[in-house]
C-alpha cells in the first residue's frame, strides 16, 4: 500500500535518525554541562553577575547588652544579657581588579565590601542607642601582659584605674561597630606609634576587602569551578598547628560547580574565621520556584578533637582545645582572646549556654545555610550566621577580675542574608527549562520512535488481515449450480469470468 511504503520509508529515516541523535545529544548535554562552568568569558553575562552580584545582601547586627556588670565583677551573679537589634546594613560587594590568569583557568579578583545603614528594617538608630559590653582593648592589654611580670601587671592594672578605663564600657552601637578613639590605646599610640587608637569591631571594614583572591574557572575541570586558587598569594595558611587545618579548600561561598549531589560535602574558605569549613546536606527546598538543595555546617565542624579528630589542628598552642561550638580565632587576629561561635551558642556545649543568662539558642533563627540550585550550582538563598565573644577570666595583678572564672563572653552577633531577587530567578527557571528539555532529548525521541513503531505494527498487522480476506474470497463461485452440468454448458455461453476476482468478458474464438 502507499501510505504504509511511505511510512515504513519515514520510521527507516527516524531510527537512524535516533541513532545519531543519541550520540550527538549526549555530548551537547555532557559538553554543556562543562560549558556551564566556562562561562566565566570577558563581556559574558554571568561574569556580570560575578562581578556585580544582583540578589541584595543584608548584614544585621545584634548586640548583647550587660545588664549587671558589677554584681557578675564582684561574683554574686552570673552575668546577665539582653539582645538588642537588629541594626541592618546594606552590604554592597562588587569584585574589582578582576584579571583572567593562565589562559583564562584562573581568574583574579578583590572583593571589597561597604554597607548603608537601613533605618525601616533597624530596631532604632545606632548614633543613639547604646549598649553595655566588655572593654576589649581593656581585655587586649590584659591579655598582652598575661606572660610579664606581677609587678608590671599590677602598675599597668593601677594606671588604667586612674584613667578610669573599666572592664565593661558603655558606647553607642555605631562606636561599638565601626569605632571609637579609645583613651587606652591612645595612650598606647604615643609610647607605641604602631598601635591604632581607634576601636571598633569593624573598624576600617567599610569600603575595604578581606584579600586577594585567586579563582578556578573551571575550564580544565568544572568540578574546580569557583574554587580558591590562592588567598593573598599563599595556598596555605600557617596559623594553625596541622597541614590540613591551614588548607584553603573550596570556593568563598558565592558559586559551587554545576550538578550537585545530596551525598558530597561543600567546602568554604571563610576569612573572617581565618579557615575552611564544610556543609552537609540537611533537605530538599524551594525558593521562589527554583530547586535547591540546602547545605548546612554539621555539628562536628566545631567539635572538639575527641570527637572530631580533623579539628585537633585547630588547638593552639597544639592542645590547647576549647569545648564543642566554639573556635579562638585569635592567632589570626592579634590583640583581645577572640572566639567565634554560632549565635547564642547554637550547636555549642551547654557549660557555654548556662553560663549566660539571656542565651536562647534554636536552629531557625542561629543556623548557618545554603540553599544551592543543584544543576547550577548556583546558591538562590543564604543565611550566614556567627557570633563573635572574648574570654574573660582572673589575671593576677589586676584585682577587678579576682573574682572571675573563665567564661566565654558574647559580644555581637551578625546575620548575613541574601535572597535571589525575582528577575534573576525568572531567569534561573527558563535555563533550567532548557537544561531539562536539552538532557531529556534523547528519551523523548526514543519514546516518538516508540509511537511510530507501534502505529507501522498495527499498519502491517491491518495490511495482512486485508490480505487474508482476499485469498479466502477469491475461488468463490459465483453461481450456485454445478459447471459441469450439461445442461449449463449447452444453455449457458462460455464466459471468461466466473470468479469475483476478474471482470465477466465474453470469451475470444480461435
Amino acid at each position: 500500500h502507499p501510505l504504509e511504503t511511505r511510512f515504513v520509508y519515514y520510521y527507516t529515516i527516524l531510527c537512524c535518525h535516533v541513532v545519531m541523535m543519541n550520540d550527538i545529544v549526549l555530548k551537547v548535554v555532557c559538553n554543556f554541562k562543562i560549558n556551564l562552568e566556562i562561562t566565566l568569558a570577558e563581556n559574558s553575562r554571568v561574569l556580570d553577575g560575578w562581578i556585580n552580584p544582583p540578589p541584595p545582601v543584608y548584614m544585621q547586627y545584634f548586640f548583647f547588652n550587660v545588664t549587671n556588670p558589677d554584681e557578675f565583677l564582684a561574683g554574686k551573679e552570673k552575668p546577665k544579657v539582653t539582645q538588642i537589634g537588629p541594626y541592618t546594613y546594606r552590604e554592597y560587594r562588587p569584585r574589582e581588579n578582576v584579571t583572567f590568569l593562565e589562559n583564562g583557568t584562573k581568574i583574579f579578583a578583590t572583593n571589597p565590601k561597604s554597607f548603608v545603614f537601613l533605618r525601616d528594617m533597624s530596631v532604632g538608630d545606632p548614633e543613639v542607642d547604646r549598649v553595655t559590653t566588655v572593654n576589649i582593648p581593656f581585655i587586649a592589654v590584659m591579655n598582652e601582659l598575661n606572660s610579664y611580670s606581677f609587678f608590671l601587671r599590677s602598675f599597668v592594672s593601677m594606671w588604667m584605674g586612674s584613667m578610669g578605663i573599666e572592664v565593661f564600657m558603655n558606647r553607642t552601637v555605631h562606636e561599638v561597630l565601626w569605632g571609637f578613639k579609645d583613651p587606652l590605646l591612645s595612650k598606647l599610640h604615643t609610647m607605641r606609634p604602631e598601635v591604632d587608637e581607634h576601636f571598633g569591631l569593624m573598624y576600617n571594614k567599610n569600603g575595604t576587602h578581606e584579600g586577594e583572591f585567586v579563582f578556578h574557572t573551571g575550564e580544565k575541570n568544572y568540578m574546580d569551578y569557583g574554587k580558591i586558587d590562592t588567598w593573598n598569594g599563599i595556598s596555605q595558611m600557617n596559623w594553625w598547628s596541622s597541614n590540613q587545618s591551614n588548607m584553603i579548600n573550596g570556593t568563598d561561598g558565592s558559586v559551587f560547580h554545576t550538578f550537585l549531589s545530596r551525598k558530597e560535602l561543600l567546602y568554604i574558605f571563610a576569612a573572617d574565621l581565618c579557615r575552611s569549613i564544610h556543609l552537609g546536606y540537611v533537605a530538599d527546598t524551594e525558593v521562589k520556584g527554583i530547586p535547591a538543595f540546602r547545605f548546612a555546617p554539621p555539628s562536628d565542624v566545631l567539635a572538639p578533637p575527641d570527637e572530631n579528630p580533623n579539628n585537633a589542628g585547630f588547638c593552639v598552642p597544639d592542645g590547647d582545645c576549647l569545648g564543642k561550638g566554639v573556635l579562638k580565632v585569635s592567632v589570626c587576629r592579634q590583640g583581645a582572646p577572640i572566639v567565634v561561635s554560632f549565635p547564642h551558642f547554637y550547636q555549642a556545649d551547654d557549660r557555654y549556654i548556662s553560663a549566660i543568662d539571656g542565651m536562647n539558642p534554636n536552629e531557625e533563627e542561629h543556623e548557618t545555610y545554603l540553599d544551592i540550585n543543584p544543576t547550577t550550582g548556583v546558591p538562590i538563598r543564604a543565611c550566614k550566621r556567627a557570633q563573635l565573644n572574648v574570654i574573660l577570666k582572673r589575671v593576677p595583678g589586676f584585682p577587678k577580675t579576682k573574682f572571675l572564672n573563665e567564661t566565654i563572653f558574647p559580644i555581637m552577633y551578625v546575620n548575613e542574608t541574601a535572597t535571589i531577587d525575582d528577575e534573576s530567578a525568572a531567569q534561573m527557571r527558563t535555563l533550567l527549562l532548557i537544561v531539562t528539555v536539552v538532557s531529556n532529548f534523547p528519551v523523548i525521541i526514543v519514546g516518538l520512535g516508540a509511537i511510530l513503531l507501534v502505529v507501522l505494527i498495527f499498519l502491517v498487522c491491518r495490511n495482512r488481515q486485508r490480505k487474508t480476506a482476499k485469498d479466502e474470497t477469491a475461488y468463490t463461485q459465483v453461481s450456485n449450480q454445478a459447471e459441469d452440468s450439461p445442461e449449463n454448458r449447452n444453455n449457458q455461453p462460455l464466459r471468461n469470468g466466473s470468479y469475483i476476482a476478474m471482470s465477466p468478458v465474453e470469451a475470444q474464438k480461435c
